[in-house]
């Protein structure tokens, strides 16, 4: 319909409505298109480029871009919404099977009880082995005595036979899936919700360790199975998955036989390996189940593969069960239940092998989450930086975890063979001269020079007690320096390149560079984190030009949330160029901290890290006993270490000593770490960081306060006691960030001294505090500000600076409402520093 407009008005009347053409629409959703929301001077430019639009005025091109950008917010709020809606109705149907289930389990529990009181009372008081324990499993055993012997002969050549174990298998899946044969307690925190990740539930009572869970994916079953098939995929322990034969089966499914490899968690323990049957068929009313089982001897079946490196477990009756959800996704139950051989381990790693929760951690929860990531990055809901695609990102984490599993294992068919020791057993060399075998995989072969070389790796396993693994982990990746030699950094990083750096000496506490930490991609949990860390380097002599140059590592970090319950904290890292290709070769190491025991009386979560403080705690710092018995935090962690480092061979025995050397030193880093950071070193009030209690910490609170009071007139708080370090307890209390910085004119300031709530908000230590600079703390247009104030400070000693953002130590930017600097002046009313004071700042 044609524009209504009067001819006889020179200018429209910009509140009547407009109608427009379908040209005019056109031309405008193609410049919507380009821009949304273009400015005022674009507007003119589209009415005097489009004919079609000259007769329209600008106010009203700008009313039809704010309209239609509205209307693609209500679109995109409305297509939110029906999204919701598909998985509350989703949830709400998965909550009421689950509530049924639930009610069958009760009346299951009801008769057995009412069960045993009958036996009980039946009883002859005579008689003492008739406990109700031993009625019940005695009737059980001659129900499983009687059918075991009508169990036709399997074997490999009677594909019914394979088909009966199949159908068994499902059986027994779907009761555990949404029955009662297994006794299921929730975990503790996993709430079901539309963004949560399901219902999880672990076993209780029953042979082997067992998990289930059940939740919401928004992809097609189809591709549900076909994922959850490819599971070296998404399960970080699987070594190797391999299907010997499939057979079809006359109701459209599938047999497979699967022999399967898993890496072993430590260097303490033996890996497994499993043989099993995995049936694939379709329900009747729709469902796609993939259900799994070990064969052995007492279920029949072809026997598996011989294997002298591992020990073969079993896989009791598992699987998927997988149903289409109204509209679109899927509705996922997960069963994983298995038998480790728990006997076949040292006492002391028995626990790894026989917690329900660690398995649910590993494999349960591990599916549902790669299944769920997969979804989001399908749909486009997760943005990543640098360019790349969430598939080379997800690659490059698994190829960091296979690499460093690897490590840890070398086995032996991968071409691994032990170098003699030196007569410690503390640290185990490894080295590898085959490079066809890793060819394809997480190495390459530039890392074996052309005239001869290979890989070396030294390891070594170690028990802690007391030291939560995700904290231990978070302190590992924030404060690289406490533990890490530059040196060695330098050497890994130049083995990459044609002219390899000299085999280094190990320098104690030789770390001369800040790290620079530039995220890469996060799980949707944020349990996982990819990141490029950049190590800024500085040589320590005209001869070690190597270390001049910044090095970069591609670093992974997971199980960092202390309130995962089961999950291993692991700090995986490998030496990468600036600008790495996705399939740059990748030599990992690194940690892994493995929980040992369930916990029992957690610290509290926000519990910040001081390493500073609390191995210099003054002569306050004891704690009575009683306080101490208090906030016993009985853990016990094993601690997994690993470090690769290729080399030529005749610098084989000289790499050796040098990563045997540096690997002790890590050791001895590690442990002085878990001392200063076990919850039975620290105060009753957890959270906080130890108050330094040297006299010089003392005097320099005394000269921040008196030098405010001169500057400003007013005063920083009000004192509340007249002990003699009340002043240094309120400084170090205080709520918003203080930090004194060093004033020489011919060097960057840097950082002397912060106060607790400066130390959260660089995410740094005491220690690590002095190799902060000031400029790097500070964005451009902050570090603009403070050169605009600098002659105003020393010339009235104070000014008070405006909002902005700063970056932490580990790159998070951080916003504070306004600053103030001001000179702090010694007893002699000299310049001894510059002190800053955030106020309200917060993490962006």
């Amino acid at each position: 319909m044609a524009l209504s407009i009067h001819s006889k008005d020179k200018h429209m009347d910009s509140s009547k409505y407009v109608r427009y053409t379908p040209e005019q629409v056109e031309a405008l959703e193609r410049v919507y298109t380009e821009c949304p929301k273009p400015s005022s001077l674009r507007r003119q430019q589209l009415i005097r480029e489009c004919p079609i639009l000259s007769n329209i005025e600008p106010k009203q091109i700008k009313v039809w871009f704010q309209n239609r950008r509205c209307r693609e917010k209500q679109r995109k709020e409305a297509s939110r919404l029906q999204t919701v809606n598909r998985k509350l109705s989703a949830m709400n149907k998965l909550l009421m099977e689950e509530n049924d289930r639930l009610q069958k389990q009760v009346s299951h529990l009801v008769y057995e009880n009412g069960f045993m009181r009958q036996q009980i009372q039946t009883a002859s008081a005579t008689t003492t082995d008739n406990s109700c324990e031993s009625v019940v499993m005695s009737g059980q055993h001659q129900q499983q005595q009687s059918t075991t012997p009508q169990q036709p002969q399997r074997d490999a050549n009677n594909p019914a036979g394979l088909l009966a174990i199949a159908e068994e298998t499902l059986a027994e899946f779907l009761s555990k899936a949404t029955g009662t044969a297994v006794d299921w307690v929730q975990m503790i925190g996993m709430k079901p919700g539309p963004d949560s990740i399901g219902i999880v539930a672990v076993s209780r009572n029953c042979s082997g360790v067992a998990a289930r869970a059940c939740g919401l994916v928004s992809l097609e079953p189809t591709k549900v199975a076909e994922i959850l098939k490819d599971r070296p995929s998404w399960f970080r322990d699987c070594r190797c998955l391999d299907i010997l034969s499939v057979i079809p089966t006359g109701n459209g499914g599938t047999i497979e036989l699967i022999y399967m490899q898993t890496y072993a968690p430590t260097t303490l323990a033996a890996a497994r390996d499993f043989w099993t049957l995995r049936y694939t068929t379709t329900l009747e009313d729709g469902s796609l189940v993939i259900c799994e089982r070990s064969l052995t001897n007492s279920t029949g079946g072809p026997t598996g593969p011989p294997s002298a490196s591992f020990v073969r477990a079993e896989m009791l009756p598992s699987g998927y069960l997988i149903r289409p959800c109204e509209g679109s996704g899927s509705i996922i139950h997960i069963v994983d239940h298995v038998d480790l051989d728990v006997w076949s381990v040292p006492e002391v790693l028995r626990p790894l092998y026989e917690s329900s929760k660690i398995l649910a951690q590993k494999m349960t929860m591990a599916a549902l989450r790669h299944m769920r990531q997969i979804a989001q990055e399908t749909s486009g809901e997760i943005q990543y930086g640098g360019g790349r695609q969430p598939a080379v990102l997800r690659t490059f984490s698994q190829r960091l975890c296979r690499g460093f599993n690897d490590a840890v294992n070398g086995f032996a068919d991968d071409g691994w063979s032990l170098l003699g020791s030196d007569g410690g057993d503390d640290v185990t060399i490894a080295i590898n001269s085959s490079p066809n075998k890793f060819l394809g995989s997480q190495y390459n072969a530039s890392m074996f020079p052309t005239f001869g070389g290979g890989v070396l790796c030294a390891k070594a396993s170690m028990l802690l007690q007391n030291v939560p693994p995700a904290l231990l982990v978070r302190f590992l990746r924030e404060h690289r320096s406490e533990w890490a030699d530059y040196g060695v950094d330098a050497y890994s990083a130049a083995c990459l390149k044609a002219s390899p750096y000299a085999v280094p000496c190990a320098r104690p506490g030789g770390f001369p560079s800040s790290q620079v930490i530039l995220p890469l991609a996060h799980t949707m949990e944020h349990e996982e984190f990819l990141e490029v860390v950049r190590l800024e380097g500085h040589a320590f002599s005209p001869e070690d030009v190597a270390l001049t140059r910044d090095m970069y590592l591609l670093q992974l970090c997971s199980g960092v949330d202390e309130n995962a319950v089961g999950a291993c904290a692991q700090l995986v890292f490998a030496p990468i160029d600036e600008s790495f290709a996705d399939d740059a070769p990748l030599l990992s190491s690194g940690f892994r901290v493995i929980p040992l025991d369930p916990k029992t009386d957690a610290p509290a979560t926000t519990r910040t890290l001081d390493l500073a403080s609390t191995l210099e705690v003054g002569p306050g710092g004891t704690r009575p006993a009683s306080e101490a018995d208090t906030n016993s935090y009985n853990l016990r962690s094993v601690l997994t270490i690993a470090f690769q480092f290729s080399f030529e061979n005749h610098m084989r025995d000289n790499v050796a000593a040098m990563a045997r050397q540096y690997v002790r030193g890590v050791v001895g880093s590690v442990q002085r770490v878990a001392m200063a950071i076990a919850p039975s070193r620290l105060s009753s009030n957890v959270g906080p960081k130890t108050l330094p209690g040297s006299p010089e910490a003392l005097t320099l609170a005394q000269w921040i306060c008196r030098s405010y009071r001169i500057h400003t007139g007013g005063e920083l708080f009000r004192v509340e006691s007249q002990a003699g370090d009340a002043l240094l307890k309120q400084l170090w209390h205080h709520s918003d960030a203080i930090m004194c910085c060093s004033l020489k004119t011919n060097a960057s300031p840097v950082f002397t001294f912060a106060n607790q709530a400066g130390l959260d908000m660089l995410e740094t230590t005491l220690v690590a505090l002095q190799d902060i600079m000031l400029d790097k703390i500070l964005d451009e247009a902050g570090r603009k500000i403070l050169c605009s104030e600098f002659s105003k400070i020393t010339q009235q000693g104070y000014a008070y600076l405006p909002a902005g953002i700063c970056v932490s130590s580990m790159g998070r930017p951080v916003s504070y409402e306004q600053a103030v600097a001001w000179k702090v002046l010694n007893d002699d009313d000299s310049n001894h520093c510059l002190a800053f004071m955030f106020m309200n700042w917060s993490f962006m």
